[in-house]
């Protein structure tokens, strides 16, 4: 695993991008896996490994989260900033879709970035992996979510801190060891030997801000032609059976259900990670 550092420019400047990379930097190959509101680019060190021999797999850290700088302007913290990140990334990555492919696997938020990408026209995305979200959210899931997005609590111990995210995080049985996978990349030291969470509070200002509301993104949905793979936990509550079921009506889609997860598959159990290496690979 690699990192780097790019920059990526708001409304207050320029600021400091960071991602993880894995396989050989010269394959023409690349998949991008972007990660949820929350969370940060080591989600999917498991996928990224396993992927690596066929791909050179990029895992960013959206600004305010992970590695990368915070924003200056909390404001900044919407879609189309993250696309432009997104896309400076692309750039920097100096990805040829002429010689090769660009594949994107993305989690809730990470998934909206690449459905938002793929709808775009002369996208250089050609095949998309929409893990636990769609063309529809409902109000009652960003209500829950917006019951600790934004929060910095201080964690007397990792222990405390994975007791903590295991709390909110309906990611299905996973391991005690896969549980500290996922949360011990989350975190800051403090100099009195407690941890944080490694994001900006500031990305929690839009739930704050008004009253909450049903989100339709039918319209970007409808603009993806490239062929879907829509993951879904088949207990979530952001990813309706509904909407789901509407989806994998598109002629383009297809649809794969992980039984006792909510919202959403990690990608840590080889049932997981088999189906998104086979629609990747064709």
């Amino acid at each position: 695993m690699k990192h780097v550092f790019y920059r990526g420019l708001s409304s207050a400047g320029f600021h400091d991008l960071h991602y993880t990379e894995f396989g050989d930097a010269d394959n023409p190959r690349v998949l991008i896996c972007a990660h949820g509101l929350t969370r940060c680019a080591r989600d999917f060190d498991t996928l990224a490994a396993r992927m690596s021999a066929d791909y050179r797999v990029i895992c960013p850290d959206v600004v305010g989260r992970g590695e990368s700088a915070w924003l200056i302007n909390k404001a900044d913290y919407i879609y189309p900033q993250y696309l432009n990140d997104m896309t400076a990334l692309i750039a920097h990555a100096k990805v040829d879709t002429k010689a090769g492919v660009l594949h994107w696997v993305g989690t809730s938020m990470g998934g909206i970035i690449g459905m938002l990408l793929a709808a775009q026209p002369n996208t250089p995305i050609s095949r998309l992996v929409v893990n636990d979200v769609g063309s529809f959210i409902p109000k009652a899931s960003l209500e829950r979510i917006g019951l600790y997005v934004g929060k910095s609590p201080a964690f007397a111990s990792v222990d405390v801190a994975v007791a903590a995210v295991r709390a909110v995080s309906p990611f299905g049985p996973l391991t005690d060891a896969q549980w500290r996978t996922l949360t011990i990349p989350l975190l800051k030291p403090l100099p009195d030997g407690s941890f944080e969470f490694r994001y900006d509070p500031g990305i929690g200002d839009s739930f704050r801000k008004g009253p909450i509301t049903d989100v339709d993104l039918s319209l970007f949905w409808n603009a993806v032609n490239c062929p879907t793979l829509i993951t879904r936990g088949a207990n979530s509550d952001l990813l309706l059976k509904s909407t789901y079921d509407a989806m994998c009506d598109k002629a383009s889609a297809r649809g794969v259900e992980f039984a006792d997860v909510g919202h959403a598959p990690m990608f840590q159990t080889d049932d997981q990670l088999t189906v998104v290496k086979e629609f990747l690979l064709g």
